[in-house]
């Protein structure tokens, strides 16, 4: 009984610090592939205006596909797998891709855990190519560096591993400017989420959160400036709202509101599922 009510207070828990602007939920839908190698998504990013889109796996794939909508909600999903060529022919230690950018001539990046880096595809049939290191990723902790990826309208990156450290100390945000890394600034870490995902949309930088609290998840986004400034939290799901999101992608729907699209990963677990949600912010 007791641990029951620590767990309902941790899940009614004081809202995070910062700004609140409350999005509001779209719809999910549960997207059921076939084959040993679906699922383990990590990563998303939103085309053709909420038509298509790209993502990564955790066994490094690439997923291409289409978003079928009834109005403004997804009905059905389809995608192609595609095997990502990697520079050590697919060694398992070096395939765990997490996040995805892309560039505006359609250059693709991705972040890796296992080894930690990010690297360049000029597309997903060409050969994985290096990029410099941040002299810090060496040092990232297994399994939870190099989560999130996004890229601004300079073609910059960013990037940002999934555990600072110490739950006192921010995220830092490690930026590349087409020659070398920095780390420009840093996020407040708040409560027990983890970095997962990241998208830039209009000069915004969109961090997409978990918590996993032994029967399920939390998922929240948070909204700053690209120097870190003028935090905002838009979402903060419940407990069992939702899956494992990893996966983030902002884009406009319509003139006045912006769609935030996010995919989860299901460990390639029968109890998990692998799902597209979906929540709608008016300017």
């Amino acid at each position: 009984m007791r641990i029951f009510a620590k767990l309902c207070a941790l899940v009614l828990a004081a809202l995070p610090s910062g700004a609140m602007t409350e999005a509001s939920f779209v719809g999910a839908y549960h997207w059921m592939g076939q084959g040993t190698e679906f699922g383990g998504f990590s990563s998303l990013a939103i085309l053709d205006d909420g038509q298509s889109f790209l993502a990564t796996t955790d066994r490094g794939y690439w997923a291409s596909g289409r978003l079928q909508r009834d109005g403004t909600e997804i009905v059905d999903v389809s995608a192609n797998l595609r095997k990502m060529v990697l520079a050590d022919g697919s060694n398992q230690f070096s395939t765990d891709a997490e996040g995805l950018a892309i560039s505006d001539n359609g250059q693709l990046f991705v972040s890796f855990e296992g080894q930690h880096r990010v690297s360049s595809f000029g597309d997903q049939t060409q050969t994985e190519q290096a990029m410099p290191v941040h002299r810090d990723f060496e040092g990232l902790q297994n399994n939870s560096s190099l989560e999130a990826l996004a890229i601004d309208d300079l073609g910059r990156l960013y990037t940002i591993p999934e555990r600072s450290g110490l739950r006192t100390r921010p995220f830092p945000v490690y930026r590349f400017d087409g020659t070398m890394w920095s780390q420009p600034f840093s996020i407040p870490r708040r409560k027990g989420h983890l970095i997962v995902g990241a998208d830039i949309f209009e000069d915004r930088l969109y961090v997409l959160e978990r918590d996993f609290m032994g029967i399920g998840f939390r998922s929240r986004v948070r909204a700053f400036d690209l120097n870190g400034e003028n935090e905002v939290t838009l979402i903060d799901s419940q407990i069992l709202t939702h899956d494992n999101l990893e996966g983030i992608s902002v884009w406009r729907d319509s003139p006045e509101t912006l769609r935030i699209t996010m995919l989860s990963d299901n460990n390639f677990r029968s109890l998990q599922r692998t799902e597209f949600v979906e929540y709608r912010i008016n300017d």
